[in-house]
């Protein structure tokens, strides 16, 4: 279980914040985040 967390966890990571995706301009998702706790205006 806690081998399955990690590489889910590793996974994720990659997929949100290093592979570009066609669909937000070859851009990462995180860089579409704009709610991140502590950041409103």
């Amino acid at each position: 279980e806690q081998a399955r967390r990690s590489a889910l966890s590793g996974w994720l990571h990659t997929y949100n914040h290093h592979r570009q995706h066609s669909a937000i301009g070859r851009n990462v998702p995180f860089s579409r985040l704009t709610n991140v706790p502590g950041q409103y205006s």
